[in-house]
């Protein structure tokens, strides 16, 4: 019976700390965002047409 709970404690403790160490390297990730001159359905502010609908 006891070796039934040292296996089982054992595993739990593998299972936090995985859990701690992939949440940690998520949190160092570096997410990035594209600059917004290439997005192509971006509309143009500057477009000379829209200037003169004014």
């Amino acid at each position: 019976m006891y070796m039934i709970l040292v296996v089982s404690i054992i595993i739990i403790i593998v299972v936090l700390l995985l859990a701690v160490i992939t949440t940690s390297k998520a949190y160092k990730f570096k997410h990035t965002v594209d600059p917004l001159d290439d997005n192509p359905y971006l509309q143009n502010e500057n477009h000379p047409e829209t200037e003169n609908k004014q």
